[in-house]
């Protein structure tokens, strides 16, 4: 199994260490301190040597961050995890809800002019440092940077990760590396900057065709990267790690031991680019203590890194395919057995997980698996447990997101389905959230729109019923990658244009919290439109499906659709007998034509 069901973090400890990190606090004149969830590559999901703020506060989301005073401990966190939060922390914590409330608000109502705030400026990035500089230097309070308080209390912390990184190959990626570095450096010529410091660990895997292990689930390498104007490039990372890859790399990719990443600053050229948005604030210090000229601006993978190749876009499709054959098989055999009564939520896990690895192709999931019966469904980002395993009970919904880490592609799919009787209400609101997945699906915009002026669609059949869900529409999704990839995504956040070759998923939802949460999640790529009868001569940008899945017919209120909604709906259910018949059989290929038949 690559999922595992322990509980990992206790909130019974949160006081003492709480406690401790108040000692602490006052033996150094803090006022304050701050405890974030990132680790010092500024990436999403960190290793368990760094899950600082779990081992704080108990809380284990993707996201969010500690302030703790003398007094309190507020732990902000997004719509995402407001249920999740108040299971797992102890009453000694605050959930604040953020990003509603600001961090610097928070602390200027609490303290006072001259006190001071202790933060590990490698956790913390260049920007976020300074909005709260912006905001509480005017104020009076001080920002210190500090070695980390955690790691000092943290006795028997993890090791940190030291996975060997593998090859990734040119045919999967479409380019090998020498041409994208020297396809980056010429836009590092182009803004007149000399290197660049790469630290985001997704960018350095892109950049490299290289792959890692160094978080659970997301096949990323932990290291630090300088690339140069002439497309050479220095490599940080622990001894060993890169030997298996000499070859690939070459000669004009110099591998250094991560030791060496500070001492080497020191040889930086001006002007060396730092993305302010990931680059922690202590790579920004040091060039700026010893008169380095720091040119800022993004991250120069971002954009070419979401921008998919057709050989990325080929190898990632057979890799949705597969996965959605995995997938019709687990829902048919769910759709047996569930009822019956006689499944836990880990047992649907299981399951699951069986049918990928029956592919003989998967390498691991993509994210441990959201398995929510009934209630648990209403906690967006729930992980089941041995403590929390529940039941699945008929009469209930159940709520499963899921993908696997392939070779060739990386998927993420969300299914809601019935579990005999449907609950009251469930039906309404399915087909609400059904709608609006149909909405960006069919969504036809001109080269420009970002994720902010389409995460709408999305929302207005719910607003229409006075309801809406408290996560963004959809993210990006890399290629044997991060699950959850940047810059581009369907949120009221996002100002990134969307352009050809994006991967994001669409995923609205609804929870009622205490009673069910529904959701249902396609991947989707932009690519360019066709043109209208009739249209303007413009260009213009669509969607086409990656994820080839039954929806749960028995959720669906026909007569709350339109017809080009129930077109939709028969065409993709045709689309998908079309693609998965020929890849399932026997029980499960009679589940799958009586799941497809039209509405």
């Amino acid at each position: 199994m690559f999922q595992r069901f322990d509980v990992t973090a206790d909130p019974s400890h949160g006081p003492a260490r709480l406690d401790a990190l108040r000692e602490l606090m006052l033996s150094e004149g803090l006022d304050a301190v701050l405890v974030p969830r990132a680790d010092r590559h500024q990436g999403e999901y960190v290793a368990p040597a760094d899950e600082r703020l779990a081992w704080l506060t108990g809380f284990t989301g993707s996201a969010g961050f500690c302030a703790v005073t003398a007094s309190e401990a507020g732990v902000f966190v997004d719509g995402r995890y407001r249920v999740q939060v108040r299971t797992q922390v102890a009453p000694a914590f605050t959930p604040v809800n953020w990003p509603e409330t600001k961090l610097a608000d928070w602390l200027l109502e609490r303290l006072t002019s001259g006190q001071r705030i202790g933060f590990d400026p490698w956790l913390h990035t260049i920007e976020e440092v300074e909005k709260l500089r912006d905001r509480l230097l005017p104020k009076g309070l001080g920002l210190v940077p500090i070695a980390n308080p955690i790691d000092r209390l943290w006795t028997d912390r993890p090791a940190s990760p030291s996975a060997p990184f593998s090859a990734f190959p040119d045919a999967i990626a479409g380019e090998s590396h020498a041409a994208k570095r020297a396809r980056i450096a010429a836009e590092l010529q182009r803004t007149g900057d000399r290197a660049c410091v790469l630290t985001l660990p997704d960018s350095i895997a892109w950049l490299l065709n290289i792959r890692g292990g160094d978080v659970a689930y997301n096949p990323i390498p932990h290291a630090f990267a300088v690339l140069h104007e002439d497309a050479t490039c220095d490599l940080y990372c622990r001894d060993g790690k890169a030997d298996a890859i000499r070859d690939h790399l070459g000669e004009e990719v110099r591998v250094h031991p991560e030791t060496s990443f500070v001492p080497g600053l020191d040889f930086l050229p001006s002007p060396t680019r730092l993305d302010p948005k990931s680059c922690p604030e202590a790579v920004h210090e040091f060039l700026t203590v010893r008169g380095i000229t720091v040119s800022r601006g993004q991250d120069p993978c971002l954009l070419p890194k979401a921008r998919k190749t057709s050989q990325e876009i080929a190898a990632t499709s057979e890799a949705h395919l597969r996965d959605g054959a995995a997938m019709v098989n687990f829902l048919a055999w769910l759709d047996a057995e569930a009822p019956k009564g006689g499944l836990t939520e880990i047992d649907v896990v299981r399951g699951l997980e069986g049918f990928r690895r029956a592919t003989n192709a998967l390498l691991d999931l993509s994210f441990d698996t959201i398995c929510g019966a009934g209630a648990h469904g209403a906690i967006v980002h729930y992980r089941v447990t041995e403590a929390t395993n529940r039941p699945v009970a008929p009469g209930e919904l159940l709520l499963v997101d899921s993908g696997g880490q392939y070779l060739d592609g990386t998927t993420d799919i969300t299914r809601t389905v019935a579990v005999g009787p449907v609950p009251d209400g469930a039906s309404q609101a399915y087909t609400r959230v059904l709608q609006g997945m149909i909405a960006i699906s069919r969504a036809r915009f001109p080269k420009g729109v970002a994720g902010q002026h389409l995460d709408a669609l999305a929302r207005y059949p719910l607003w229409l019923a006075g309801q809406d869900y408290d996560h963004g529409t959809g993210h990006g999704v890399g290629v044997f990658l991060s699950v959850h990839e940047g810059p581009q995504r369907l949120s009221r956040l996002s100002d990134v244009p969307l352009e050809p070759g994006m991967i994001l998923s669409n995923e609205p939802g609804y929870y009622r919290e205490g009673a069910w949460g529904i959701r249902i999640e396609n991947l989707i790529l932009v690519e360019e439109a066709g043109s209208v009868p009739g249209g303007d001569d413009r260009p213009m940008l669509s969607f086409r499906t990656l994820t080839w899945v039954p929806l749960d017919r028995r959720l669906i209120l026909a007569d709350l659709l339109s017809h080009d909604e129930r077109v939709w709906i028969d065409a993709y259910h045709a689309g998908v007998l079309a693609r998965i018949a020929p890849r399932v059989e026997g029980s499960a290929l009679e589940w799958l034509r009586t799941a497809c038949a039209p509405l």
